[in-house]
């Protein structure tokens, strides 16, 4: 089932949902790992409201934002679609709107949880990247909080950190590295029952030169 749903509905609560979440460390962090320089492009893979986005046109880097949810695009183009800098597209995690080799970088920053097909997802990342680009993704550890499948229409309980490097591997990827990022994810359910706080992994690879 699509979480679009879900996301356009609070895509006008999202910042302030996000910050609950976690840090803006997680963008830094990512970011840094990338080895971003300015004036290249890259994509956002489920950009949301533009998280990293915001880091990204800070370092001088041009950014087309995909989503799947045109609410939460209307609300990353309202903050910077002004920079001139910024393109939006809507498009879903196994089809992106992008031409092959086509950008520096991919990053995707809590996306990979919400696709039905990770392995097909990562494939993707590695098929829109240039020769030499890398991608990164910000995501979480395995874990067994049930309410966020239910609550926040996570598709994926997290990930074992040898499967995020087995699929980067399979899709082509040289350089693999997953890390602890030394941050968490943290989150209540409805009922105040139940809080989580979740590792996150920082996983990165490079697209090996033809």
């Amino acid at each position: 089932m699509s979480s679009r749903p879900y996301f356009d509905s609070i895509a006008r609560q999202w910042d302030s949902l996000r910050a609950s979440f976690f840090s803006d460390a997680v963008r830094e962090k990512a970011i840094a790992v990338a080895h971003v320089s300015e004036g290249e492009l890259a994509a956002d893979l489920g950009a949301g409201t533009g998280f990293v986005t915001e880091g990204l046109l800070r370092a001088g880097v041009r950014v087309i934002a995909v989503d799947e949810s045109p609410e939460m695009l209307e609300q990353l183009q309202s903050k910077f679609g002004g920079s001139g800098l910024v393109e939006c597209r809507v498009g879903e995690a196994e089809r992106l709107p992008l031409a092959d080799a086509s950008v520096h970088r991919v990053f995707a920053n809590m996306y990979l949880h919400h696709v039905e097909h990770p392995a097909a997802a990562i494939r993707e990342m590695v098929r829109v990247l240039k020769p030499g680009g890398r991608v990164v993704v910000t995501d979480l550890d395995k874990h067994d909080y049930e309410f966020l499948r239910t609550e926040q229409h996570d598709r994926w309980l997290g990930f074992e950190r040898g499967d995020i490097r087995r699929w980067f591997e399979a899709a082509g990827l040289v350089e693999v590295a997953v890390d602890c990022l030394d941050e968490n994810c943290c989150a209540q359910s409805s009922s105040g029952r139940e809080e989580a706080s979740i590792g996150i992994f920082v996983a990165s690879g490079t697209k090996p030169l033809e």
